[in-house]
């Protein structure tokens, strides 16, 4: 009796429940530390704050208090002391925290150095309390996704498991930060790791749900922004947001443009690089000068714009002049995020729009307040091309299922623009300009100088145009492959047949057995690779096509081998492990091998 009872309760895989209970556990404290992480940050913004400007109900009403001097100096000396510190230290802090915690995912298995983390944190918090116009949810990322991976590493961790913590970490960061836990799991999902088992995402969510009930109980069950009481009152003003979300794909192109053209003229100025942040915290003081509000992370104004208080030419004017104090600040040098700009930029373009079509279309009832809501999640989706962390974003801090629809339209509208127009996130354009090109969370140009002959099989399955369905079937039920290569009579490759292009055949199997040919059920539209091509062109042909397998062909049109996406993943493993061995020797004992453009 005793055993059967026991039986009632015993795992049907002998490996779940001891291991991932224990990942369970691992989940909450990674969401509590990371939690504590972010509130010391923000206690640590508000804290400078409030010793380097006046009082004020909130942080424009402090600029505002500020003598000029003062709106000029301070964000300077911000600068001054920041730039020595990024530049001689931790250059890996400059700009946004994301790309790094992307970077430690697809080429450093995960790992974050400490001291990265504890001095993008530190600095950041000064340049945010000196008025930096960053946001300041990137350095939140890092922090978390430090502590997640500080856990797995004292814990030795496997590298799925670290990058499991990892993104535990980041999740239960911006939830904390933004009293949002789905929106916190949906950001580490989609854009820190891009691809994940199944399996884990409950271990991301229950840590985000940590980092927010924490969060909750020190800072209290208060939203980031203003509640608002959406509602759409007809299905016309559907177009309205396909508009809004054109608009707001544009304006990420141009927001991330700005960015990196602004970086690209602070790195050609005559003044030492360690200088260029001061030079930018002296730029956004006087542009401060007249416009307070584009200083700090600009939440006073977006809640402005959601409780209709926000006029026309004041939201349009705040719209270009933010996007290029946010471009001045990140381009100079300094660190900070780009997520809260977005959202600022976003409320504007949506308070400006709605002004327009409801003086333009007076019959369509649109509430300015609503646009401003749609918008922010409507640029957030076009400088991450994350539409669902947007789209999440913005549902949870309202909780109106009406708002999906329009939501959906806006984000969606928004990041096709940028793929087409642009192609890549705002994270993603760093990283590019480093030569590091990530696809679906690895770092493709890792493979460039891996050639496709060192990795492709040489034993080919190949069937000629004329064999019968009999005996299509008889060399499939010996071959490991699951397709087979089809040549012509001069031997060169005339289409590709796999057992789906079989399968309907095989229903008519006694009466086609000798009249069907190989000609007649291969594919011929087939696409190719070379043995000289490198094998990040095979990424990418993997990516851009449904295939697990390319033939290699020579200059005639031979097929020399074939190349599958198990010998891409193996080379791709084996790159990277042994650049994570090299890296630890000298750099005289790594420099071996040959290069694929040799």
């Amino acid at each position: 009796m005793h055993d059967a009872i026991k039986s009632l309760f015993r795992p049907v895989h002998p490996e779940f429940p001891r291991h991932d209970l224990s990942l369970l556990f691992f989940a909450v404290g990674i969401g509590f530390l990371a939690a504590v992480g972010a509130l010391i940050f923000r206690s640590l913004i508000e804290l400078m704050q409030f010793a380097f400007w006046p009082d004020g109900m909130g942080f424009v009403d402090q600029v505002r208090a500020a003598p000029w001097w003062q709106i000029l100096l301070i964000p300077a000396l911000g600068g001054l002391v920041a730039g020595p510190v990024i530049t001689f230290f931790v250059p890996e802090a400059r700009g946004p925290g994301v790309p790094e915690v992307i970077l430690s995912v697809t080429t450093r298995q995960s790992t974050i150095r400490h001291r990265v983390t504890f001095l993008k944190g530190l600095i950041t918090s000064l340049l945010l309390a000196c008025g930096a116009s960053v946001g300041r949810e990137g350095p939140i990322v890092q922090i978390g996704s430090s502590v997640g991976s500080s856990v797995a590493q004292l814990f030795d961790l496997s590298p799925e498991l670290r990058r499991l913590c990892l993104a535990c970490g980041a999740a239960a960061g911006i939830s904390a930060t933004f009293n949002a836990p789905i929106t916190g799991a949906v950001f580490a999902m989609e854009i820190i790791l891009m691809n994940i088992e199944v399996a884990y995402i409950s271990h991301i969510v229950i840590a985000s749900i940590t980092g927010s009930v924490f969060s909750r109980l020190f800072w209290g069950d208060f939203p980031a922004f203003e509640i608002i009481d959406f509602k759409m009152d007809t299905y016309l003003q559907i177009f309205g947001y396909l508009l809004l979300g054109l608009l707001a794909g544009l304006i990420s192109i141009i927001f991330v443009r700005a960015i990196y053209a602004s970086e690209n003229l602070f790195t050609r100025l005559p003044v030492p690089r360690w200088l260029t942040p001061a030079l930018g915290g002296l730029l956004l003081g006087l542009l401060a000068l007249y416009l307070p509000q584009v200083m700090g992370v600009g939440y006073d104004t977006v809640n402005a714009a959601l409780s209709d208080t926000l006029p026309l030419q004041l939201g349009l004017i705040l719209l270009g002049a933010k996007l290029v104090a946010t471009a001045i600040c990140i381009g100079s040098g300094m660190s900070g995020g780009i997520f809260a700009p977005s959202l600022y930029l976003g409320a504007t373009l949506g308070t400006g729009l709605g002004y327009a079509l409801s003086m333009l279309w007076p019959g369509l009832q649109v509430h300015p307040a609503f646009f401003a809501l749609a918008g922010m999640g409507a640029v957030v989706s076009g400088t991450t091309l994350a539409p669902i962390t947007a789209i999440v974003t913005i549902f949870e801090l309202t909780l109106h299922p009406q708002i999906i629809l329009p939501l959906m339209v806006s984000c969606i509208s928004a990041t096709l623009v940028v793929r087409l127009l642009f192609g890549v996130s705002a994270y993603e354009m760093k990283l590019l300009r480093r030569g590091i090109n990530i696809v679906r969370g690895h770092d493709v140009s890792i493979l460039r100088d891996l050639c496709v002959r060192d990795f492709m099989r040489h034993t080919v399955p190949k069937l000629t145009l004329k064999t019968c369905l009999e005996d299509i079937v008889a060399e499939m039920s010996t071959s490991p492959y699951p397709h087979f290569v089809v040549e012509d009579d001069e031997h060169r490759l005339a289409g590709v047949l796999s057992l789906r292009d079989v399968r309907e055949a095989l229903l008519y199997f006694d009466d086609l057995k000798e009249s069907l040919i190989a000609a007649d059920l291969m594919s011929s539209q087939v696409t190719t690779i070379t043995s000289q091509d490198d094998m990040e062109k095979a990424m990418h042909l993997f990516e851009a096509h449904p295939f697990s397998m390319f033939p290699v062909v020579d200059s005639e049109n031979h097929v020399v081998g074939i190349l599958t996406k198990d010998d891409l993943l193996k080379a791709y493993d084996q790159k990277v492990l042994k650049d994570r061995v090299l890296s630890v020797r000298s750099p005289r004992e790594g420099q071996s091998g040959s290069s694929c453009r040799q």
